[in-house]
């Protein structure tokens, strides 16, 4: 077999819609699914051959396209410093819960799939990263994102209408990005799928493409033989003896059905799934870390979007003790993978992949990491900080408005002390004092105060729920931070920190609650 690496760099932001987020925002995955890029090559060859449909009879179309036997198109993940592609964390990796990773400072990782010992003493998991083996050193990546607000329009008046005129949120991958996929095919349809990728650089993927969505471009395009690339960047041979303890991660999300034909997700159907590939039987479980995710798509023959099914999420670990397995059946188990849609990307194992019971993470130098050129002079700078900041106030608006769709309070306080409440944190909105509302709420008459104390919102008082917020203005604001050229920002920053921006986002979330409150209460 065949591997054929390719490299993508990303030129407009890349929708691949994911099941997260809200009815009103697409929030896509953090790589590019491997069906997108079976999708765009399909577009490719029916363009080559002037097709209108597939002849789902036809030898090449069914090896090409549909046979997870012969070829199968890998996620594209992101693409190291060393022009590697990365891999998803496992779920076995955890770290101490104080420790902090950041571009000056490193962290150790432990992996409870080899050993649960005493450290760390309160464990954590690491967070969604990508990963590559660096010199002994896990280099830690994290994809980079674009949020874009949209208005729902009328296609033919090219304008919102009365009935169509709601806001809807885009979060997708940032353009200037590079991923790596990879294509297993037979020997012979090697050249056929290559012919495909150079005819043009360019290739549209995801949605939105209408919209300035999905533009990216094959930078790089190279043919391995299968035995001369290993997807965890480990060979065989040196996996096979891991002192009798057998560790399986899944590299992509896997599909397995349980014994009634019903998709679940069910770690222990991947020791049911080895066990039909390799014909042996293997021991219970020693250790278990398993997530599970809900997997769909788009056919666009149909127009219709595929059923939503449970999976198991990529990074989960399965552990057996007391087992060998050789080189040959790593080899058979890795190139074939195991599950449904594997000719989509799904079901990626890997076999006994690092055995250090705890090791060194940090993330890569971020002046490598840029695909953005230096910026030349005082001018520029001071324009990309302008960005920043109003990129970084837009977020921490939406911030603010997601947190207020879902608070409510309870009836129990009066308008005119809601009227009160309002105007001090109007007051104090200039200069971000928060003492002004402190002092109003440690000042007020007995019955005022009873008002504030027995009014819910959530299961706290509103009056404890206040004193949160003005004590600790940061505390509700998720982790909020922007990059321009190279200009980050941070909503907890020394500049954030200097105009007071968290006090004031906090001033205006308690003035809208108490709007919102008010107008409910008419």
């Amino acid at each position: 077999m065949k591997a054929i690496t390719l490299t993508l760099q990303t030129q407009q932001p890349i929708l691949a819609t994911s099941f997260q987020g809200d009815p009103n925002s697409d929030v896509s995955y953090s790589y590019i699914p491997g069906s997108m890029i079976r999708g765009a090559i399909i577009g490719r060859y029916m363009r080559q051959h002037h097709l209108s449909e597939f002849d789902l009879t036809n030898d090449e179309v069914k090896r090409l396209f549909f046979d997870a036997n012969s070829t199968r198109y890998l996620n594209a993940y992101l693409l190291s410093q060393e022009k590697k592609r990365t891999l998803p964390l496992p779920l076995c990796w955890f770290k101490d819960k104080d420790d902090e990773l950041n571009d000056n400072s490193s962290i150790t990782v432990y992996d409870f799939s080899i050993d649960r010992g005493d450290n760390p003493e309160t464990p954590k998991s690491v967070g969604e990263y990508f990963w590559t083996n660096k010199g002994g050193v896990v280099n830690l990546y994290k994809d980079k994102r674009r949020i874009n607000i949209h208005n729902f329009r009328d296609r033919q008046k090219g304008r919102s209408t009365d009935n169509q005129g709601e806001l809807f949120r885009y979060d997708a991958l940032d353009a200037g990005q590079k991923f790596q996929s990879v294509i297993l095919c037979e020997d012979g349809d090697a050249i056929t799928l290559q012919m495909l990728l150079v005819t043009e650089p360019n290739i549209w993927l995801g949605g939105s493409q209408s919209a300035g969505y999905g533009h990216t471009k094959i930078i790089d395009l190279e043919i391995l033989n299968h035995n001369h690339w290993h997807e965890i960047g480990i060979p065989a041979e040196e996996r096979e003896d891991n002192d009798e303890l057998l560790s399986i991660t899944l590299l992509s999300d896997t599909l397995l059905r349980n014994e009634c034909g019903q998709p679940v997700a069910d770690p222990m159907l991947i020791k049911q799934a080895i066990e039909e590939v390799l014909n042996i039987s293997l021991p219970e479980t020693s250790n278990i870390f398993a997530g599970s995710t809900l997997i769909g798509g788009f056919n666009r023959k149909w127009g219709l979007p595929l059923p939503q099914v449970p999976a198991l999420a990529a990074g989960t670990a399965i552990v057996f003790e007391g087992i060998e397995i050789n080189e040959s059946q790593i080899k058979q188990l890795e190139a074939s993978g195991i599950g449904e849609r594997r000719e989509d990307g799904f079901g990626r194992i890997a076999i006994n992949g690092l055995k250090k019971e705890h090791f060194i993470a940090s993330l890569p130098n971020s002046s490598d990491t840029s695909s953005l050129p230096p910026l030349k002079d005082e001018v520029s700078r001071l324009l990309a900080e302008q960005m920043a900041q109003r990129l970084l106030e837009q977020k921490l608006e939406q911030e603010l408005q997601k947190k207020v769709g879902y608070l409510s309070l309870q009836d129990g306080i009066s308008n005119s002390q809601l009227s009160r409440l309002q105007s001090v944190a109007q007051k104090a909105l200039s200069t971000g004092d928060c003492n002004l509302v402190l002092s109003l709420l440690n000042n007020l008459p007995s019955n005022a105060r009873n008002q504030f104390d027995r009014t819910k919102l959530g299961n706290k008082s509103f009056r404890l729920q206040l004193d949160e917020w003005l004590g600790n203005p940061t505390d509700w604001i998720n982790s909020i931070e922007v990059n321009i050229a190279g200009v980050e920002r941070r909503f907890d920053d020394d500049r954030a920190r200097e105009d007071k921006l968290a006090e004031k986002y906090t001033l205006r979330l308690i003035m809208a609650v108490a709007k919102k409150a008010t107008k409910e209460k008419k």
